[in-house]
């Protein structure tokens, strides 16, 4: 668990920051401490007014708002009841309890990680003092809660603290923000960062993010013309508005890119996707269902996406790794799953996982 502590004079920021997160997507404030009201009748209103008040009670304060975010290892999956339990600890242990604050969960990133709000203002007009509040009071809390709740500790997330920065893109909202601006974020960042060998896998983690790259049917104008588009989905996975030509957007994601692509990514951290395709295929073996296969991978930073090219074929699965950025398709394993009978939540025979083993891992 890695928590840091940042402090400011403007609770409204702060708070409209987190706010604009949640009216987008791709946060959720999930619990409120020392409020008068329960949380489902906690308005923006109210939040502002809380702490509009405790600021008035000290205007000489140049730092009244304090903002803190606790960042959990990619490997680690909690429960939202467990995370606002941490959360109410902490503030407790840091000598906040008393004081107002809100619990946000953000999902911008490839880690669970929560984001609290508070003010330095006591209800007697004095103000908590902050000086060496990380090294005295976060520190000894955060090592203490690692312990009690069992989670992976600071010192070994830190080696990976990569993976713990957001990713400065957001799931892209048709009428949000302007489409062309909207899509290159997405796409000049997957486009950078993943290792994608084809447009199945491409498509997989695009649509993460509410975003499609299309070549168009076969026998239309933009695939005979070696054209592509790139779409934004909603929330039904579903096209919506006009579509922005790839030569169109900054860099230039064009058909001919993308197949370098391909080609570039297939030689890539070879090891590690071995190392995937093993996690993957124990994994397999040891799931009861499509949900508990992606349950059980979810907790190690690996996103299972099913997907159909057309509505007459065969569905496939995707794995996502968000820690490696690598992404493999299910008939690259040695275990392809047979997504009829995960959805009838049943086990391949003892003979066949046995016979499976012996095979060679290969590459495609």
């Amino acid at each position: 668990m890695v928590t840091i502590i940042k402090t400011n004079a403007t609770i409204g920021q702060t708070l409209a920051y987190n706010e604009n997160k949640v009216k987008i997507g791709s946060a959720q404030c999930i619990a409120a401490g020392n409020f008068p009201v329960d949380l489902d009748k906690i308005s923006f209103t109210i939040k502002f007014k809380r702490f509009a008040k405790r600021a008035q009670l000290n205007e000489l304060a140049k730092r009244n708002t304090v903002h803190i975010s606790i960042n959990f290892s990619p490997l680690e999956n909690h429960p939202k009841e467990k995370l606002i339990t941490i959360a109410h600890i902490y503030m407790q242990k840091i000598g906040f309890g008393n004081q107002p604050y809100l619990i946000y969960q953000h999902y911008d990133a490839g880690h669970q990680h929560l984001h609290l709000i508070t003010t330095t203002i006591e209800k007697t007009g004095s103000c908590i003092n902050l000086f060496n509040i990380g090294i005295n009071k976060s520190e000894p809390a955060r090592k203490e809660i690692e312990k009690t709740f069992g989670l992976i500790r600071a010192e070994s997330i830190k080696k990976e603290e990569s993976y713990l920065q957001p990713i400065h893109i957001e799931k892209v909202h048709y009428g949000k923000m302007e489409s062309k601006k909207a899509i290159s974020n997405v796409v000049n960042y997957i486009l950078a960062q993943y290792n994608y060998t084809n447009f199945s896998q491409l498509n997989a983690i695009l649509g993460q993010y509410n975003v499609m790259a299309d070549r168009g049917m076969e026998n239309s104008k933009v695939f005979l013309s070696r054209g592509l588009l790139y779409k934004i989905l909603d929330k039904q996975g579903k096209p919506i508005g006009k579509p922005i030509k790839a030569s169109l957007i900054e860099n230039k994601p064009t058909l001919s890119f993308l197949e370098n692509k391909f080609k570039a990514n297939a030689l890539k951290n070879i090891e590690e996707k071995i190392h995937l395709k093993k996690m993957v295929e124990i994994s397999q073996l040891k799931s009861l269902s499509l949900n508990h296969l992606k349950a059980k991978l979810n907790k190690q930073g690996i996103t299972v996406v099913t997907q159909k090219n057309s509505p007459g074929d065969t569905a496939q699965i995707i794995y996502i790794d968000h820690k490696t950025k690598n992404i493999i398709s299910d008939n690259s394993l040695n275990t392809p799953y047979n997504l009829a009978l995960l959805n009838d939540k049943q086990l391949r025979p003892a003979g066949e996982n046995k016979k499976n083993k012996l095979l060679k891992i290969h590459i495609p």
